[in-house]
Formats: structure tokens, C-alpha cells, sequence
């Protein structure tokens, strides 16, 4: 939340220096998870590195985790691991490489867009009962 919120802030907003620990302060409030004895594990000094360009590796990684999700859910909704799908698997993405747009790679094997559910279902997020 505290990195989206220093992403959505306009060049003409940036703090000072020392103003820095304010903005976050404020930000965490704003998003009501603001909670002095427990403070952020990562506070904004410790993600100066996010603010060369390196952000969106953060967010891959998420989106790495859907395609990982819904693919296990594809294999799953039909029929396990078995050699059928492992088949349409190798033919219909990994094989292609750069043939064509990723989304679409993804598209031709699923047969939908990915979705966030089979990523929350796996992270225990659902609202299936266990």
C-alpha cells in the first residue's frame, strides 16, 4: 500500500528530505494501517532502490503467481497431470516463445484471461470454507 501510494503521488508532491517519514505516516493512516506497535516491516528508507525503475519486478512477481495459479487450476479443472495436458501445454505456450503476445500464449492454453481467483484460492484467500 505505502509503495503505491509514493507511485501515485505527482512529481510536485514528492517531500522534502525530511518529510519523507511524515508522508508515510500519513499514507498509512489514509489506508487505515497505521498501528505504532507494530510498524511496517519495510519502511520507505528501505525501498530507495524501487524508485530507479525497479518497481515493476515487484509486481512480475505477482503476476507471475497468477499465470502459475490458473494454469494448476487448468490442469486441475481437466483431468490432473496427465499426458493430454502436459501435450497442450508444451504446444500452445511454452513452445512459442516469442511467437506471440504473452496474454495471448496464455489465452490459447487456458482459453480465458487469467483470473485472480485461483490465486487466492491458493494463497487461502477465497471464500471457501476449509
Amino acid at each position: 500500500m505505502l509503495d503505491q501510494r509514493w507511485h501515485q503521488i505527482g512529481p510536485d508532491k514528492v517531500p522534502e528530505a525530511a518529510g519523507v517519514m511524515q508522508f508515510e505516516h500519513d499514507a498509512l493512516v489514509a489506508d487505515g494501517i497505521q498501528f505504532t506497535p507494530v510498524p511496517p516491516r519495510y519502511r520507505t528508507p528501505y525501498f530507495s532502490h524501487i524508485m530507479g525503475g525497479y518497481a515493476a519486478g515487484y509486481y512480475a512477481y505477482i503476476w507471475s503467481e497468477v499465470l502459475d495459479a490458473n494454469t494448476q487450476q487448468w490442469i486441475r479443472d481437466n483431468g490432473g497431470l496427465k499426458r493430454e495436458n502436459g501435450d497442450r501445454f508444451r504446444a500452445t505456450l511454452l513452445s512459442r516463445g516469442g511467437s506471440k503476445d504473452a496474454l495471448q500464449l496464455f489465452r490459447d492454453f487456458a482459453g480465458h484471461d487469467p483470473k485472480i481467483e485461483p490465486l487466492l484460492a491458493k494463497r487461502g484467500l477465497d471464500s471457501a470454507p476449509r
